[in-house]
């Protein structure tokens, strides 16, 4: 069976589910493949050196920030939905995420266009650092760190209490994001940018609770206006 056409919801799986749900996700094992992929041709090369950890390094470095500056002013923007060409995508990649932050299948981001975004921070780090090898490495460190992101993410919305204190207190932040006020806490796994740039909250009294939180700003006045994401919650006849 295709693996959306069955039922995710984290409120009801176990741990052990999950990590079966995660390893069978096309989207993993396309980054799974990737970095297999990756790390075999510098391999065959011989091209290993302290460059090409420096750039897998710096990407996996980077990728905070490249997340949270997405993740604020894309993903969280108001102008994709406004688009005929782009609601369908911001539906698919955050929309529907936020009306049901524990649905798995919308969880895991869109393979069409997570795979573009690692490729166009990561490769050009990788490349003017150790060239073609370098690129390499960068993709790899890349889709590493997203496999990370993502089972994280997964673990923020499980009903578990994980046995890490860093697990149980980044999922309390990303909890807040979504049921307190989505305004804030815009990080996975690392919420430094959510402090340097005042996003960053950790008790509910520190943020009103907000109207849009499972809409993000797209409600009934917004449909009338820019009605293509409206259009494709309708049922099909």
């Amino acid at each position: 069976m295709f693996w959306t056409s069955k039922k995710y919801h984290l409120e009801d799986m176990t741990l052990r589910e999950l990590i079966v749900a995660y390893i069978q996700y096309p989207a993993i094992q396309a980054y799974f493949t990737i970095a297999c992929v990756g790390i075999a041709y510098v391999g065959y090369q011989k091209a290993w050196s302290i460059l090409l950890f420096i750039a897998g390094f710096v990407v996996a470095f980077v990728y905070p920030l490249v997340w949270y500056l997405l993740h604020r002013f894309i993903l969280h923007g108001r102008f994709l939905y406004k688009s005929p060409y782009f609601a369908k995508t911001w539906k698919r990649i955050h929309y529907d995420h936020h009306r049901d932050p524990n649905d798995l299948r919308v969880l895991f981001g869109a393979l069409i266009t997570t795979l573009p975004t690692v490729a166009l921070f990561s490769i050009p780090i990788g490349w003017l650092l150790a060239g073609l090898e370098g690129a390499v490495a960068g993709m790899v460190s890349g889709v590493l760190v997203t496999m990370f992101y993502e089972f994280c993410h997964c673990i923020q919305h499980l009903h578990y209490t994980p046995k890490s204190a860093f697990l149980r207190d980044i999922k309390r932040l990303h909890l807040l994001h979504h049921f307190r006020n989505e305004t804030g806490n815009y990080g996975i796994t690392n919420y430094f940018w959510d402090k340097l740039f005042g996003t960053y909250y950790d008790k509910h009294n520190n943020k009103i609770k907000s109207p849009s939180v499972f809409n993000l700003g797209y409600d009934d006045q917004e449909a009338r206006l820019y009605p293509w994401v409206a259009n494709l919650n309708q049922p099909s006849d």
